[in-house]
């Protein structure tokens, strides 16, 4: 087992591939990952706004930018 104190001695680099590994591992068989009731129900929610005109699609490089302006 991995230490926490190792890991915080690591570089950003080498967080970074190991945090990609645990997600590979991790997301490999969908089977085993359930999400929440509520997701499922904000999902059709932002259909429903799609659909109605109330939400507009946003490609993926102009939705990330939009994020970190919020948490900037």
């Amino acid at each position: 087992m991995v230490r926490i104190s190792e890991i915080k001695d690591l570089s950003r680099e080498q967080k970074l591939r190991i945090m990609e590994f645990l997600w590979e591992e991790l997301s490999r068989d969908d089977s085993l990952v359930e999400s929440p009731g509520w997701h499922a129900d904000r999902l059709r929610e932002t259909e429903e706004r799609f659909k109605s005109g109330r939400e507009n699609a946003v490609d993926w490089t102009s939705a990330k930018k939009q994020l970190r302006s919020k948490f900037e």
